[in-house]
């Protein structure tokens, strides 16, 4: 079972899909032959039911060239420390090395 925020998370999910669709100027129908599903399963996507294969969601990510927002959903994170740091080594001085 899942709560409320679980629920207005995948409603506003559904949202965003429904309105990249129609950015796409896509009916149900087009979208979701591209996408390899049923018009009953691309409303229940843009309704946010819960019952949508993670698959589906990968297919739908994919058309929209959004495959990227996926894959940093869990990407680790990275502290203001280390990218200061980072940023610091980069920006050095930095000299040529003699010739041999």
């Amino acid at each position: 079972m899942i709560d409320d925020i679980e629920k207005t998370a995948l409603k506003n999910l559904g949202q965003r899909l429904k309105t990249a669709r129609l950015a796409r100027n896509d009916s149900q129908k087009e979208f979701a032959w591209r996408i390899g599903v049923s018009i009953p399963t691309l409303q229940n996507m843009e309704q946010g039911k819960p019952t949508v294969a993670i698959g589906t969601w990968i297919k739908a990510l994919n058309m929209l060239d959004r495959l990227d927002d996926l894959n940093r959903l869990l990407a680790p994170e990275e502290s203001l420390f280390a990218q200061h740091e980072q940023i610091k080594q980069l920006s050095g001085r930095q000299r040529a090395r003699r010739k041999k």
